[in-house]
């Protein structure tokens, strides 16, 4: 068995899709533990979630199954894949959301899956699709299903995204932009603000705005006891330039 099924979707908290896609879970991998890792990608995003999405499961352990469901293209055209990353699986639609992750990996295997289950809906592939194949993988079993591999993005996306991918309720925002990729001391210039980098918050007064390299690797933007969304006017999409201290800023 899996050690565990993990969730990344922009399904929000508020409405039933999550507790559907559990129930389903619940039915097909009994014992097999789920784990809600992220329900609020950025609505309809691909791009910004795709981003997101190595990030973040980094502490799943080794055999983990994630199934990725930012699907704005539900029911048309795209195919579902799974998806052999290294040491983890991936279960979700070929629409660009795994690019970030194929592109890093070591290893990779590319499933088109060719299973349907008796009743699939036309919305709702997360739960009538996506999920009962996670299920399946759980079981040390594979789906139906025959090599493929991933749509290539058209144009291409870069190695790393310079604008806000997520904000969260503290009003932090969270890029695309991983900080190794970053060279040291630089400024962030966005919104008109240029900020310094800091390795934690307190490093910078109370209310003063900063760049760090956040918990899971990431240039995150921040102001020390505040919202930095309202403080520096960002919102999702909103760009950035890195600027080197010997650059002109």
């Amino acid at each position: 068995m899996a050690p565990l099924i993990a969730l990344f979707t922009d399904f929000g908290l508020a409405d039933p899709y999550v507790g559907q896609v559990h129930a389903v879970l619940a039915q097909r991998a009994p014992g097999v533990p789920v784990v809600d890792l992220f329900h609020h990608a950025p609505s309809f995003d691909i791009r910004a979630a795709a981003y997101l999405l190595p990030a973040y499961v980094r502490e799943l352990p080794v055999g983990s199954i994630v199934v990725g469901v930012v699907d704005p293209g539900v029911g048309g055209p795209r195919n579902a894949v799974l998806v052999r990353a290294d040491s983890r699986w991936y279960v979700g639609p070929d629409n660009g959301l795994f690019e970030l992750v194929a592109r890093r990996a070591r290893r990779l295997d590319v499933h088109q899956i060719d299973w349907r289950p008796g009743q699939l809906s036309a919305s709702f592939h997360g739960r009538d699709l996506f999920a009962p194949a996670a299920a399946v993988l759980a079981r040390e079993e594979l789906p139906a299903a025959s090599p493929g591999r991933l749509t290539p993005v058209d144009p291409p996306w870069p190695d790393d995204l310079a604008q806000v991918c997520y904000l969260d309720h503290y009003g932090n925002a969270i890029t695309g932009m991983r900080a190794a990729s970053v060279p040291a001391g630089s400024l962030i210039r966005i919104a008109g603000h240029r900020l310094v980098p800091a390795r934690v918050f307190s490093d910078v007064p109370t209310g003063q705005a900063l760049w760090y390299e956040n918990a899971n690797g990431l240039v995150e933007i921040a102001v020390n006891r505040g919202d930095a969304a309202r403080t520096l006017g960002l919102a999702l999409g909103t760009p950035f330039d890195v600027v080197p201290t010997n650059g002109d800023a």
